[in-house]
């Protein structure tokens, strides 16, 4: 064991401190505008839940591969607290007014969160990618490399139906075999069984709604991320010229895991 490991060795601060590093400058005083400071930090602190998120739903994926759902079930629980913490970060990027946003917007130029990849992996994950956003990465070869490979990966849907398939329970080859390129459609034969696993399989029961709290989850967050865009831009188009809110308002309300919504109204 290393004597010369402390806290901010192994945490790497000094590295992670820098990395704050303002575009703007106050026409004034010369210094940057106070509340770049605070954008910067949020959507840094975001990318690595984002992160974060990621490796837990690989892990759920290969507990799922692996006939191990009640070990996927613990993955699901934290990535739950996280999109709960994702969401209070939204109340203190919200504390940030439209004029103090406008004051460094400008020297955003070309940045926008839309050209977050890992939330695009996270999307593909989702299965809800929509596969002509590559096109926007054409000068990040390495950010279309690691697209183009969740791309031919399963998704946590295809991981679990793919587990049920094993078990034994009804999935169709169309399902089973479906492109992954492309979003999930709704099953009216996943959603039988799906029944029938809530009427007698109450383990497989508690991956399905923790599944459906996830997407809701997820959903909330997606939500929430509109109104403080809208709040704060209003119809503005947003940075790097993308449609600002309004494309964010095509994105909420449209759930991952259709089916188990579906045989809501069936009980």
């Amino acid at each position: 064991m290393s004597d010369d490991l402390t806290y901010g060795s192994y945490l790497r601060i000094p590295e992670l401190l820098s990395l704050q590093q303002c575009r703007s400058v106050d026409p004034d005083s010369g210094e940057p505008e106070h509340d770049e400071t605070l954008f910067i930090v949020v959507h840094q602190v975001y990318e690595l839940w984002f992160k974060q998120v990621l490796h837990e739903l690989d892990a759920l994926c290969g507990h799922l591969d692996g006939d191990a759902p009640s070990r996927g079930a613990h993955q699901l629980k934290r990535v739950l607290k996280i999109l709960k913490t994702l969401v209070a970060q939204l109340d203190v990027l919200e504390t940030m007014t439209p004029l103090e946003f406008a004051s460094f917007r400008p020297f955003l130029e070309n940045a926008s969160g839309f050209q977050s990849v890992q939330f695009r992996e996270l999307e593909i994950l989702l299965g809800q990618f929509d596969v002509s956003h590559l096109d926007l990465l054409d000068t990040d070869a390495d950010a279309r490399d690691r697209l183009e490979r969740r791309l031919r990966e399963r998704t946590v849907w295809d991981a679990f139906v793919r587990f049920l398939a094993r078990k034994g329970f009804a999935i169709p080859a169309s399902v089973l075999n479906r492109d992954v390129k492309l979003s999930h459609q709704p099953s009216p034969e996943v959603q039988a069984t799906l029944l029938g696993i809530y009427r007698s399989h109450p383990a497989l029961l508690e991956i399905c709604e923790l599944l459906t709290d996830f997407d809701e989850g997820f959903m909330e967050w997606r939500y929430r991320h509109v109104m403080m865009v809208q709040r704060t831009i209003g119809t503005k188009r947003g940075t790097g010229d993308s449609d600002g809110a309004a494309y964010l308002r095509t994105t909420i309300m449209r759930p991952a895991f259709p089916d188990l919504w579906a045989i809501r109204a069936s009980f």
